[in-house]
């Protein structure tokens, strides 16, 4: 009993110490690249598929070391050879029964190898914006802009369509909309963008520009482009060029404002009615 316990724990001890050394393994090849810097879309994409593949690695390794000490038991290995021998109902029930964990695993070793997310990526699920914070090995969290934390199994980003907005990279152009009267003068609306833009230190340099979008019965829709480093700076400048713009307008140009015109008719009440054909009114 002592020799097969021995047996069983140095069988535990070799799977514990395969995991260690991948997590070791892991730590020092991670240790190249920072996740806090500007531009860290190389070291996103590494860290995304490191530390989904060690996560495969270290089930396996889980799997395999439970079979093995299962495997000492003499009882155990007559009924795994038997099972084996008829195992066409018990594999298919048991296929069944391990599908979404089977499908997941699956899932995370597809997304490590494609990567369709990866770690800060920023996303759009389930009509939520938000940060990929953390991808396990059957789920991802979705850290939202008002710190909730949304959970999704990792299939979903197989099988479902989504947002990525920082799928290359991390620079955006965020979009805001004016509405003004017709009369607003569009060149000096797009000087204004351009000094505005020119002095907010959210805008990246690249693009700004300003066009009507849209004319509609009482105003015209004005969209204002403009790129920013990534989608917390982009989501600011877009509130900080609206704000600008229409203090602009009210302080510099009134004018331009929305309004409705209403047209007064003057209509003389001696005059008597006359209709086509007939006689005036006595």
């Amino acid at each position: 009993m002592v020799n097969h316990l021995l047996l069983v724990g140095f069988v535990a001890l070799a799977g514990w110490c395969c995991c260690i050394a991948i997590h070791i393994a892991t730590v020092i090849y991670l240790r190249r690249f920072k996740l806090d810097a500007e531009d860290n879309l190389l070291a996103r994409k590494h860290f995304t598929q490191v530390r989904l593949l060690e996560r495969a690695a270290v089930t396996l390794v889980a799997l395999i070391t439970v079979a093995v000490c299962l495997m000492t038991f003499e009882p155990v290995r007559q009924y795994g050879v038997s099972l084996l021998a008829s195992a066409g109902a018990a594999g298919l029930i048991l296929g069944l029964a391990m599908q979404p964990v089977l499908s997941n695993l699956v899932a995370g070793i597809q997304i490590a190898i494609t990567q369709p997310i990866k770690i800060e990526d920023a996303v759009i699920v389930e009509n939520e914006w938000g940060w990929v914070e953390e991808i396990n090995s059957t789920y991802v969290v979705v850290r939202l802009w008002d710190w909730r934390r949304l959970v999704v199994p990792l299939t979903y980003f197989i099988q479902k369509p989504f947002q990525n907005w920082t799928r290359e990279g991390s620079s955006l152009i965020g979009s805001a909309f004016l509405y003004v009267d017709h009369t607003a003068p569009i060149p000096a609306m797009r000087k204004k963008l351009a000094e505005i833009a020119a002095q907010s230190n959210l805008w990246d340099g690249k693009v700004v520009n300003l066009q009507v979008s849209d004319v509609r019965e009482n105003v015209i829709e004005i969209r204002m482009l403009m790129s920013a480093r990534n989608a917390s700076q982009a989501w600011d400048l877009r509130c900080e060029v609206r704000e600008k713009m229409v203090g602009f307008l009210q302080a510099e140009l009134p004018s331009a404002l929305p309004r409705y015109r209403t047209e007064w008719l003057r209509i003389d009440r001696d005059r008597p009615t006359q209709s086509a054909g007939c006689a005036p009114a006595q």
